[in-house]
């Protein structure tokens, strides 16, 4: 192809997945443990921890909100980013904006928490001023993060010509993972240390990475008309997301269908392997912690190869040998309730994972009728991820409960949804690389 990556601008980019990911893992961490911290039927260790009292239940239902967020905002925000025109790029006011914003309310989450008083700590009733303050940072923090996810991601497919985005997205998704790794590790010996020291230094990774991007990375405009364009309304592009050949219309559809499908059984063992491993392998939460970690780690271990296996044998290829293997893999482990086995099972399984998750959002996007609708498209792959993230934690905890608490049930229900994906995927017939209208330079 004489075609090669800028690995050097691929990983700089990939600094904005980095900060990105530091914050979520943060969130999904500790602002749980906040909400339910104080009530007697949810028991943390350590006895300094303090928090609203919450049920389950409704912690749970705020944890979805970054998700409800995403599902409105996200692809409405991509839409218009593609249609947006300033000095310094289409992606990159949207950035500018929200990563602050997202930055300075993340860290009042823990002041909200610090204003609870230790003797009032899970008294909901009594904690009205500190609740309201804690909702409001959160949902200023949501609101942020979805206004500049979709650009920074969008990023990528603007500046990678169609042959590349494999590769690259696999770079960045290394990235992603290793800010993973830097919040799981770091996060949690600064919050042993303080709570705040740990949302603080989250923040401040965060802005330091997206300031990366933002002087590092030169945005190219399409070569459609901007003067044609700006006549247009935002929902004449969303029709226009619609005005493709039929065949890749319905390679599109079937993509799609296919990332809900296998997010759903992703989700089935990221949100319950951690009950699994207590309940059926007796082993402690922190132990849980590594044995998923092992998934994690092969993982970002395999991003890069992951997108280079797609330019020999194509994406679509590449996604069904993964989707294959992670659910042979997680139908072994619901034969074999051993620690041992269940990690070398985790750890071959990140690898799959690597060939499904890399190759998926280029698929998606060079589908777009063109390279000023890569927003566009980048939101309606969120909207997949995104519905499935809501869709997911409901359905597998109604199976969990209809099975009398099997948690073994989540290695059988991920396999049936990743085949359901293998099925969608069997018919794609576009989404590979095309060199057509790549971008130079």
């Amino acid at each position: 192809m004489g075609m090669k990556l800028d690995y050097k601008r691929t990983f700089l980019l990939g600094f904005g997945f980095l900060g990105v990911s530091v914050l979520w893992l943060l969130y999904n961490t500790y602002v749980p443990i906040f909400l339910q911290a104080g009530n007697p039927e949810f028991e943390v260790s350590g006895a300094t921890t303090i928090g609203f009292g919450l049920s389950a239940v409704v912690a749970g239902f705020i944890m979805t909100l970054d998700n409800i967020a995403a599902f409105f905002i996200q692809p409405f925000i991509g839409i218009v980013s593609d249609r947006t025109r300033t000095r310094i790029g289409r992606r990159k006011p949207y950035i500018l904006v929200g990563a602050p914003i997202a930055a300075v309310a993340f860290v009042l989450i823990p002041v909200a928490v610090n204003q609870i008083p230790p003797e009032l700590s899970g008294q909901t009733s009594q904690l009205g001023g500190p609740l309201t303050f804690f909702m409001i940072a959160v949902g200023v923090m949501l609101l942020a993060m979805a206004i500049f996810r979709t650009p920074i991601i969008a990023l990528m497919p603007d500046i990678t010509p169609s042959p590349l985005r494999s590769k690259a997205n696999g770079v960045i998704n290394m990235m992603g993972g290793i800010g993973g790794l830097l919040a799981t590790f770091g996060g949690a010996l600064l919050y042993r240390i303080d709570k705040l020291l740990a949302f603080g230094v989250g923040s401040l990774i965060l802005l330091l990475a997206v300031a990366v991007v933002l002087v590092y990375i030169k945005e190219r405009l399409p070569e459609a008309s901007a003067a044609v364009e700006k006549k247009e309304q935002w929902w004449d592009t969303l029709r226009q997301a619609g005005a493709i050949p039929r065949e890749a219309r319905k390679s599109l559809i079937l993509i799609l269908l296919a990332i809900f499908a296998w997010f759903v059984g992703y989700n089935a063992i990221e949100t319950f392997f951690s009950s699994y491993a207590t309940f059926r392998l007796g082993v402690s939460e922190s132990t849980a912690g590594i044995l998923l970690g092992f998934f994690t780690l092969t993982f970002i271990a395999f991003s890069i190869p992951g997108g280079m296996l797609a330019e020999r044998w194509g994406r679509r290829r590449t996604i069904l040998t993964g989707l294959v293997a992670l659910a042979v893999l997680l139908l072994l482990a619901s034969f074999l309730p051993y620690v041992a086995a269940i990690a070398t099972l985790l750890f071959l399984g990140g690898i799959a994972w690597s060939l499904i998750n890399i190759n998926s959002l280029p698929m998606i996007v060079d589908l777009a009728p063109g390279d000023h609708m890569l927003g566009t498209y980048t939101g309606l792959y969120y909207i997949s991820g995104t519905l499935a993230a809501i869709v997911g934690p409901i359905l597998n905890g109604w199976i969990i409960e209809l099975t009398d608490k099997n948690y073994n049930s989540i290695f059988v229900v991920a396999p049936v949804f990743l085949v359901l994906a293998m099925i969608c995927m069997w018919f794609v017939t576009r989404g590979e690389a095309h060199q057509d209208r790549d971008l130079r330079g």
